[in-house]
């Protein structure tokens, strides 16, 4: 199901990876061009974390053809932009992540994957010391590394993930996730053969 709405329904654009940057950022923001009162920056809960963690390419997904090991670093910033939404199980609030993501490729070249990421996100927060947390976005990505199948240094990457963090006595948090990660270069140039990845990934507050 997965293959047939990739490859049938949803191929990304460079517009449309736009469009969706947009939507996420001026959303988190809630809404900057329709609501004046969030201009007023309010970053006294904001949140820096730092995430390492290991991804793979899987041949078969979509019409991803080669298997790509990586090795991730990720900074995070993390603006909390809409607070105490909803209530019961589902209370929780809206943050607007920005990342900047260093991909260590390790198989089948030596190189790495450089990019940027503007990224939505939803955390539960019923619970004060388990908080799940689901994020969607995207950014450019310029790949330093040979990878057969990918025909272009510039490319963009859109992703998804499920998390939890928990917090610890110090008031910071751990934080674990697992994403589905998508590269390619929107037809931009030939060839264009996509990676779709599974990352996990532990993270670090401070």
């Amino acid at each position: 199901m997965i293959q047939i709405f990739h490859n049938t329904v949803y191929k990304p654009t460079w517009l449309s990876l736009m469009v969706y940057c947009a939507i996420g950022i001026g959303g988190g923001l809630g809404g900057p061009f329709f609501a004046p009162a969030a201009f007023a920056w309010d970053s006294s809960q904001d949140m820096w974390s730092l995430h390492g963690g290991y991804g793979q390419s899987i041949p078969g997904w979509g019409a991803t053809e080669q298997r790509v090991q990586t090795i991730d670093v990720v900074g995070r910033y993390s603006h909390l932009t809409i607070d105490d939404v909803g209530s019961g199980w589902l209370k929780g609030n809206y943050s607007t992540l920005v990342e900047l993501p260093l991909h260590f490729v390790t198989d089948p070249d030596t190189s790495m994957l450089v990019g940027i990421n503007f990224l939505a996100c939803y955390t539960f927060t019923a619970n004060n010391v388990w908080q799940p947390y689901i994020f969607g976005g995207g950014g450019p990505v310029y790949s330093f590394a040979d990878i057969p199948g990918m025909g272009a240094r510039w490319n963009g990457n859109y992703q998804f993930a499920l998390g939890v963090q928990h917090r610890l006595d110090s008031g910071r948090f751990l934080l674990f996730e697992m994403r589905y990660h998508h590269i390619s270069n929107g037809g931009t140039e030939e060839p264009n053969d996509p990676l779709n990845s599974l990352k996990f990934l532990v993270g670090f507050s401070f």
